[in-house]
Order: structure tokens, then sequence, then C-alpha cells
């Protein structure tokens, strides 16, 4: 199969592919090539280095003890909330609140901000584009609450959302709207200062899910002007189990504690509790202390790749994905055909996801197969199983090729 001739990079991938110990990994006798980076990224050895450092040399439990290796330990832990705050542009490390990840800073907020202002017959409005994350909490607060649940529609194809549909919904003023940035499925990147500032004028409140967008463009909440954001740090070249929630000040003082034990509180007798002020107030019991150095590192890393040079490197890297796959016999590309973000979700006429996903496998490639955490946009596109190839800064134009190679392959095996 001929292939376009590659574009020229904007960054050297060879060199930063030299920071990546996975890639000394074999799969079925082959080099692994890893194209499953929308669900997980892979790990530099700036980020392995500094975790296992920090284990060896600074851990102890943060905050509670004024011996060496505690001060160690919680210098090293906050200094990672001054350096999130430092690469979303947050007015300073008190909008950051450590979480498990994009999933459990979404339901700390449906839990404390919703539940204190969310009440029976209020709309909660969303997008049909949603992860399950940004989905489920919301449509469980408005069961216990008896709001509804309303969403902004994807375009034909999921080539994008109804802008139209979304300025209509956001000025009917529901509570809150949350949104994501990057679609996980669809790599549409969604106007997200454009919806924040049609919901302020509003008077409504905004989420973002930024899972996917933290690790591949810029993203300044100032000048996005979002209430919330959530992401995690697994998905930009971290660990595992940390990840952050930004909130506006005002708001993260106004809400209550979600989870209740040591580390946010005050002052505690027999008969009551004084809790402590963000971020300490949503940070119960002993935290992701040795996870905390590694997102710090990841942060570091992929501010010095530079995050337009790896927009513009991933993004290439799936604009090519794409349009190979619609040369391809019953191939079906799912989102937009021009300013495609970093991933390409495609269906085979006649073939399983997991069909593809298995044969690519056997040629050492790593994809993604089922609905992405998205049922009912995958419902609504009429295909419940979809295949995705996800990029990073470590993948390269030769990996695209092999993947297509092994796509057309499989529609010859599958079809002959």
């Amino acid at each position: 199969m001929a292939f376009a001739a590659s574009n020229i990079l904007p960054f050297d991938v060879t060199r930063w592919r030299r920071e990546f110990p996975y890639l000394d990994v074999e799969v079925a006798g082959r080099p692994v090539i890893y194209l499953d980076n929308g669900a997980s990224t892979q790990k530099p050895r700036a980020v392995i280095e500094r975790m296992a450092a920090l284990a060896r040399h600074e851990y102890a439990n943060v905050h509670r003890g004024i011996h060496e290796l505690s001060n160690r330990a919680t210098a090293a832990y906050e200094s990672a909330r001054v350096r999130s705050a430092e690469f979303l542009n947050a007015p300073g490390p008190d909008n950051i609140i450590f979480t498990r990840g994009t999933t459990e800073a979404i339901n700390l907020v449906v839990n404390t901000w919703g539940e204190m202002h969310v009440g029976g017959g209020d709309t909660i409005l969303l997008t049909e584009m949603e992860h399950h994350s940004n989905l489920i909490p919301w449509q469980q607060l408005a069961r216990r609450k008896g709001a509804v649940v309303k969403y902004v529609p994807v375009l034909a194809e999921g080539a994008g959302l109804d802008l139209s549909e979304a300025a209509r919904l956001i000025h009917d003023r529901p509570k809150v709207f949350g949104f994501p940035h990057i679609s996980n499925t669809l790599a549409v990147t969604n106007p997200v200062a454009s919806f924040c500032a049609m919901a302020r004028e509003a008077g409504v409140t905004t989420l973002i899910d930024a899972a996917q967008s933290v690790a591949h463009i810029p993203v300044d909440v100032q000048e996005i002007g979002c209430d919330f954001l959530a992401c995690s740090a697994h998905k930009m070249c971290g660990p595992t189990g940390i990840g952050l929630l930004y909130g506006r000040a005002e708001l993260l003082e106004s809400m209550p504690p979600w989870q209740f034990g040591g580390e946010m509180v005050d002052r505690v007798d027999f008969s009551s509790a004084h809790f402590r002020p963000p971020p300490a107030r949503f940070e119960a019991g002993t935290p992701a202390i040795i996870e905390a150095a590694g997102l710090h590192a990841a942060l570091d890393f992929v501010s010095e790749v530079g995050l337009d040079a790896i927009r513009d490197h991933a993004e290439s890297l799936a604009v090519r994905a794409a349009a190979a796959l619609r040369e391809l016999p019953g191939v079906r590309v799912f989102g937009p055909r021009e300013q495609r973000a970093h991933l390409v979700t495609f269906t085979i006429d006649g073939l399983h996801a997991h069909d593809v996903v298995f044969f690519c496998n056997d040629r050492g490639i790593a994809l993604r197969a089922g609905h992405h955490c998205a049922q009912p946009l995958m419902r609504k596109l009429g295909a419940p199983a979809s295949t995705r190839a996800s990029f990073h800064l470590y993948n390269d134009h030769s990996e695209v090729d092999a993947f297509i190679v092994a796509v057309r392959d499989a529609i010859q095996f599958f079809q002959s």
C-alpha cells in the first residue's frame, strides 16, 4: 500500500522515543507499537526514576510529621500541587485538589457542589459525547434530586456538537453544563472558552472533562474561564492513581467535604468536627505521595517536549491514519475530517472490533476495542463496538503505516 510522504515533524521524535523504556518490549516477537494512548500513556524514564527516588530516599507520610523524611515527602507532595497550578495557569495552588483521577474529581464536584445546588426540576446539561465518568455521576444526582438531564446533540458521524443547539440549551439556564474538552471517541476538540463564556453570561456553572486534552494541548483555566476542570496524570505520561480537580476558589470554599477522616480536619471533639479550608478539606486520609512526585515529573517532561509540538505531532498521525483508513473497503471513520485531535475511531463492515484488535495484537500493535466508555454515543452512531487508535509524542509515521497495513490485512483475512 502506498502512503503519502510524511510531514516534517515539529520536533525530533527519535530523541523523545529514547526516553520511553516500553519500546524495549516485544509483543509476538515484534517491537510493540503502542496505539492505546487514549486509555493510558506510557511513562518516560524521568517519571519512573523520580518515583523510585522518592520511595528510596524521601518517603514518609506527609503533613503529619515533623521529622526530616516527613518534611521531604511533604515538600515533594506540595511542590507537585504548585507545579500543577502553574501547568493549568490556575490562580494558585489552593485551587488544585488532588484526586485519584478524572472520575473521582467529577464525582467530588457532583457530590458536593451538585448536592448543594441541584434540586427538583432543575436541568443538568451535558453532551452526547460524554465519557461515562461525566455522565453517570450526573445521572445519579438527577435521580436523587428529581432533576432533568439534557444533552447537546452530536452531528452526523460524530463530526462535532450542534453549536446552535448548545447555545439554545445554555440560554435556558441549566444549573450546570458539563462537557469534554476533547472527545475520547470522536477526536473532536470542543470550543470550551466559548461554552464557558455563554454559560457565565447565563449564570451557569461549568465543568470540563480535560482527560484527553491536558497532555496534548495547552490548557489555561483562566483563559478558558471554567468553574471546574478535571484531569488524570496517567493520560499525560504520569502514574495512575492521581489526578487533579481545578476549582474556582469561591466555589471550593463554599463546598462541604465529600470524604471524612484524617488530614481534612482542624479540630475534632466527641460531638463535632471543624474542617480545614481547601484543598485539605477534600483530601481525607493518606494521599498518593509517590504518585504526586511522578505527576510533577510528568508535567515537567511534557512541558519540556512542548504541548504545541505534541499537539501538532499527534494530530498529524491521526489525520494520516484517518485518511488511510477511509481508503480501505468497508471502513467507517467517526469524527471530523479536518481539525482532528490525536485519535481515530472506526468500524469495518462485517468485522467485530475485538477481531480487529486481536489480529493487530498478533503483529505487536496495541489498539482499543469496545464502546470506549461512551455507550450512548456509540449506540446513536449505530456502532455498539468500534476500534480506536490513539497517538502520543513517542509514536511515529512508520507506526501509523504498520497499523494501516495490519488493518488492511485483517480485512482480507476475515473477509476472504
